[in-house]
């Protein structure tokens, strides 16, 4: 019962932050359809409301979710206030390069972020593991593990800063409050996802299986003992 949320959670996420928005953008933009000012607003509007809701129902703030609220209210900002559509290349790498700075200085620190992302309480059993790696006395080692695969984490969303650049910087070339402008975020929204989304998933599975790995070497235990049912 625990996973079904978090899929419909994944492709609530896919609708209404990719989908709903690339659609209306690209589709409904034209002068003669909701014109570039609207099709902006309402395409923003949707993730904007989404994160707001998610925040919401969690009860509680995080960081990712406010931080993507606050790209939403750029891109928003850029958009009716007609800026430069460089600034929109500038908000697309900010926002990955923000993160990947607070995730490698938390690297530093007692409580590193990333550390809940690749031992997540909610799929392992933290103190069996615990007690695990205390019994072959590699915790300093397995901590020193982790710390690495906090690094690629890191390095992922560096590597999702420049591509975000890149990508907005080729498409995005159109005066904003124009048609033109607004299918142009609208082919970068479609676009974000096998450019951007996908290589950086493949550095994040590859720490988190990473981690898995170490997990059976240093408590010489099958992952699946650890995992919660």
């Amino acid at each position: 019962m625990s996973k079904a949320p978090k899929k419909n959670n994944f492709f609530s996420n896919l609708i209404f932050n990719i989908i709903l928005p690339a659609v209306i953008l690209s589709r409904f933009s034209s002068d003669d359809s909701l014109g570039p000012i609207w099709a902006v607003i309402i395409a923003l509007s949707l993730p904007l409301l989404f994160g707001i809701w998610e925040l919401k129902q969690s009860g509680k703030v995080n960081f990712f979710s406010v931080l993507g609220i606050i790209s939403v209210l750029l891109t928003g900002g850029i958009s009716l206030l007609k800026l430069d559509p460089s600034y929109i290349a500038v908000k697309e790498a900010m926002v990955p390069g923000l993160i990947g700075v607070v995730v490698f200085i938390s690297q530093f620190t007692p409580y590193p972020l990333v550390r809940k992302l690749l031992i997540n309480p909610d799929i392992l059993d933290t103190e069996k593991l615990a007690t695990a790696l205390a019994q072959q006395n590699n915790t300093t080692i397995f901590d020193n593990k982790v710390r690495y695969a906090g690094f690629v984490v890191a390095s992922a969303f560096f590597l999702s800063s420049v591509l975000n650049y890149i990508l907005a910087k080729a498409i995005v070339v159109s005066p904003a409050g124009t048609s033109a402008y607004a299918e142009e975020l609208g082919r970068m929204t479609w676009l974000s996802y096998p450019v951007i989304a996908l290589p950086t998933m493949v550095m994040l599975f590859g720490a988190i299986i990473y981690t898995f790995m170490q997990i059976k070497k240093l408590t010489q235990q099958p992952i699946d003992d650890f995992i919660l049912s």
